[in-house]
């Protein structure tokens, strides 16, 4: 049975939740378990670049997948297959405590190629739960849902190890994997294609996908912007774990703290989005979110004690949730919905390059000079180039909503 919009909305939110908890957990163990057996900040590094690396050539295959599939049995299935990768790690953990290095870098790549099936799935469920003006409620709840839980993600984690220890936390998310899978069950199931699936056709529509993000100019520009975002903010959560407990000399439970205190902002920003998407435009709301993170970066750059970065790592990712109202609204509404996957495949793959490219500085730079000196670098650098790219995407993003209203009805671009 399909369910009814409003509960099948909130079997969305909770699925996305749920995963996006796990991810929570497995962010706060897999660092501290890495940088306490290796104490080497290049570890966190090479390790953040090598998660990375296979997820990138997954996302247009995903993105694929998604279009043919509809989005919610591939988020189940996928999502699934991500608890019994963690329960695998969990066992070799337990019998082989020598091999954690090797197993935890062995399961992020493993676990990042399926994060690209899962977002892809997301990116193709909203348009289909959500139109008009909704859908940027519908993104927006998308976006807090990842806030809100960095608040309950951590704090679950943080409980977790105080009772059972670090290890099971991996078990712990194991089980938030399952619950999320299984919320996406009842949602509707797009209808499967009925030719058979060639390796000629698949390069074809993997050739299409490309050919429509290169021939949509501002999705190009929003995909080069986001790519110089995420390098900036991927260089500061991949070193987070060594600033926090290395460079400040916080305890443990303090990375826990500032990672439920981003939550906890995103639960209030799951309140307010709503009423200032009512007053504002969303544009509007991705200059402020942009104007907040280039300033909250160039400030950890000359941070001076863990309170202060705390305050600035949570304002870092408030705006990185504003903007993305605007990011995530905006391309949407410009790629035609049958191709919706295809095209958001090689979309993420650009924006994500930019994760184990941060991830390779943090480990030879960022070992090197410090890794909070490669952020206020890199924090420059970006309010620069951002400064020039985001009022040319915007009006990018202006001009061919406008051309698409002028067409007659029953043409499309």
């Amino acid at each position: 049975m399909t369910p009814q919009p409003r509960y099948g909305r909130g079997l969305f939110g909770a699925g996305v939740l749920l995963g996006l908890m796990a991810e929570q957990v497995v962010m706060f163990a897999v660092p501290l378990l890495l940088f306490q057996d290796t104490k080497q900040v290049s570890t966190l590094g090479y390790a953040f670049a090598l998660e990375w690396l296979p997820g990138l050539i997954a996302y247009p295959f995903a993105g694929l997948i998604a279009d043919r599939d509809g989005g919610a049995r591939l988020f189940s299935v996928v999502t699934g297959s991500r608890a019994v990768v963690l329960a695998v790690v969990v066992a070799v953990l337990l019998t082989r405590p020598g091999w954690t290095t090797p197993a935890l870098m062995t399961s992020g790549a493993v676990l990042s190629i399926l994060v690209a099936p899962t977002r892809m799935s997301v990116e193709k469920m909203v348009p289909q739960l959500a139109a008009g003006e909704a859908m940027a409620r519908t993104q927006a709840l998308v976006q807090n849902m990842e806030l809100l839980a960095m608040a309950l993600g951590p704090a679950l984690a943080t409980l977790a190890a105080a009772l059972i220890g670090k290890v099971w936390l991996l078990a712990v998310a194991a089980s938030v994997f399952a619950l999320a899978a299984a919320c996406w069950l009842p949602l509707p199931r797009g209808e499967r294609p009925t030719e058979p699936v060639t390796a000629r056709a698949t390069l074809r529509e993997l050739g299409l996908g490309w050919k429509l993000m290169a021939g949509n100019r501002p999705v190009l520009l929003l995909g080069i912007l986001n790519f110089g975002i995420n390098l900036v903010v991927a260089s500061v959560l991949s070193a987070n774990a060594a600033l926090v407990t290395g460079v400040f000399a916080a305890p443990d439970w303090s990375f826990a703290l500032l990672n439920t205190c981003v939550g906890v902002v995103g639960l209030v920003n799951l309140l307010v989005i709503p009423l200032v998407l009512k007053r504002f435009e969303v544009p509007l709301l991705g200059v402020l979110g942009f104007a907040v993170l280039c300033a909250a970066l160039l400030l950890i750059g000359i941070a001076g004690s863990f309170p202060v970065y705390a305050v600035l790592f949570i304002a870092v990712l408030t705006g990185t949730a504003y903007y993305n109202v605007f990011n995530r609204t905006s391309r949407v509404k410009v790629i035609p919905r049958e191709h919706l996957g295809k095209v958001m495949g090689p979309f993420y793959l650009l924006n994500l390059l930019s994760y184990p490219i941060a991830g390779l500085l943090v480990g030879s730079v960022g070992a090197t000079y410090g890794p909070q000196r490669l952020v206020g670098v890199l924090a420059v650098v970006l309010s620069v180039f951002g400064a020039v790219l985001l009022p040319l995407t915007m009006r990018s993003f202006r001009r061919t909503l406008t051309d698409r209203e002028r067409l007659p009805v029953g043409v499309q671009s």
